[in-house]
Formats: structure tokens, C-alpha cells, sequence
């Protein structure tokens, strides 16, 4: 039976020693790529993705591997737990020196994140959680705001998603709000200082599925925009979409987006 307690302590202090690692690489200056499709990779993402590959698995040899900076392989697909890792969420905050990025780790279990850290750097954020012990973020438990209502509810997202008249139901003045990384936002809607985490489009397994376990073990609500659950360590290794809000708003969102239809 996996031992969450210290499935979680490797990832938290992994989470926290890559953020360490990346702030290291970009004060003695950062090489910068572009990568097919344009996304900047530097040699800190490179640097990170390294020393958590080795570490984690030196750890845990029996687990599989996803991560955005490492070539996917099918043989993670025959793992029943994985690594599932984004070294540096949020390059062009990272690059920029702005607090919004982060490193986000997940353990996942038979499809299910089952341990979670988000750590940031610049702000001094660490986030935690293990399926069924709550959330924490510095070691304080956290909850998901009790909003029961979309009017001025706050949202992290772009608030152009909900423009235009093809709406069934219009929406209520919403606050958006930016932040650069997928998985600070979820903390942060974990955390309770934002209602929702709002995106229409497809987003990979390693940007959202530390911040999901997170934000639902804090008592948010984490689907799709049809309100389907996720399932991770599929074959394409990515979520249709991302709708993660305090639990009353949820169902509000869900159904105002259920005519949009599901990217592919």
C-alpha cells in the first residue's frame, strides 16, 4: 500500500529544493530556447527537470515519469504510480523575475493524484496535500472560499472566456484577476483567496494535477467545463478543460459553460 505521508514529504522537500535550484540557475543567467509552438524553455526548467528526475526516481525506482521538460514515453501508461512534474510552471514569470511561478509535483495512483506540492519561490508559498488529510500551505490548514454566489465572485483566468451573446445564461460581473502558472492559481483558489480558476481550453496533466488534489483536499471542486472529473495518466496527458471554484460556485459555472463544446 503507497505510504502518502512519505510520498508527500519527498515531493513537498523536492518542491521547495527545485524552487531553490531555479533561482540559483537564474541568477548565474539563463540560456533561452523557443520550443515547438513558440513556449520559452531555459536552462533553469532543464537544470530543475534533471535533478527532480533523478531524485524522485532514485526514491521511488518503481514509479513512472511525465514531465513538461522531459520526452514522453508509453511506459509510463504500464506504471501503476507516477511522477507527474512541472519544473518550472510559469517560464515567463520565472524569466521576468515576477512571484507567479511555482513547482508543481504530483503523485498519482491507478489515474488519481494521491499526494500534491506546489511550492513558490518568490512568495514563500509552499502547498500541500495527501488524498483524504486536507490541504496545507506552510503547514496551515487551508479552505476554499465559502462564495455562494457568481455575482463579483473573483476569478483567476481571462476574462474574455465569457464575452460575446452565445451565452444560454449571461453571466453576473465577474473580478479577473492574471496569474501566470495553472497550478498557482488552483492554490490560490485552494487557499481561499480567489472563488475560481476558470479555462475553456485543454491543459496538460503537469500544470493541474498537483494544484486538483490541492484545491478539492481544501473543499474546491475540480472537472472539467461539463463537470467531468479527471482521470490522469491516460495516453494523451492532458485535461479538456479546467473549472476549479469554491464548491457552491461550481455548479454555476458548469452550467452556464455546458453548450461550449469540449476541445479535443
Amino acid at each position: 500500500m503507497i505510504d502518502l505521508a512519505s510520498d508527500l514529504e519527498l515531493i513537498r522537500q523536492a518542491a521547495i529544493d527545485a524552487g531553490a535550484l531555479a533561482v540559483a540557475e537564474r541568477e548565474a543567467g539563463l540560456r533561452i530556447e523557443s520550443k515547438v509552438g513558440g513556449s520559452p524553455v531555459t536552462s533553469g526548467d532543464l537544470a530543475v527537470d534533471a535533478m527532480l528526475k533523478d531524485r524522485l526516481l532514485a526514491a521511488r525506482p518503481d514509479y513512472g515519469w511525465l514531465s513538461e521538460e522531459t520526452a514522453d514515453t508509453p511506459e509510463r501508461l504500464s506504471k501503476r504510480r507516477i511522477f507527474v512534474v512541472d519544473p518550472v510552471d510559469g517560464t515567463v514569470a520565472y524569466m521576468k523575475r515576477q512571484p507567479w511561478w511555482c513547482v508543481p509535483i504530483a503523485v498519482v495512483e491507478d489515474g488519481q493524484v494521491v499526494a500534491a506540492a506546489i511550492h513558490a519561490p518568490e512568495v514563500q508559498e509552499t502547498y500541500a496535500a495527501a488524498r483524504g488529510g486536507g490541504a496545507q500551505r506552510n503547514g496551515a490548514v487551508i479552505r476554499a472560499s465559502n462564495a455562494e454566489t457568481l455575482d463579483d465572485a473573483s476569478v483567476l483566468g481571462d476574462a474574455r472566456m465569457i464575452e460575446g451573446s452565445h451565452w444560454d445564461e449571461p453571466w453576473p460581473v465577474l473580478r479577473f484577476a492574471k496569474r501566470n502558472a495553472l497550478a498557482y492559481r488552483m492554490a490560490l483558489v485552494a487557499a481561499g483567496a480567489f472563488d475560481a480558476a476558470l479555462a475553456l481550453t485543454p491543459k496538460w496533466d503537469w500544470d493541474v494535477a498537483a494544484g486538483s488534489l490541492i484545491a478539492e483536499e481544501a473543499g474546491a471542486r475540480v472537472t472539467d467545463h461539463h463537470g467531468r472529473p479527471w482521470r490522469f495518466n491516460r495516453p494523451d496527458p492532458r485535461q479538456a478543460s479546467l473549472v476549479c471554484a469554491a464548491p457552491a460556485l461550481h455548479p454555476l459555472i458548469v452550467r452556464r459553460c455546458k453548450n461550449v463544446p469540449l476541445s479535443t
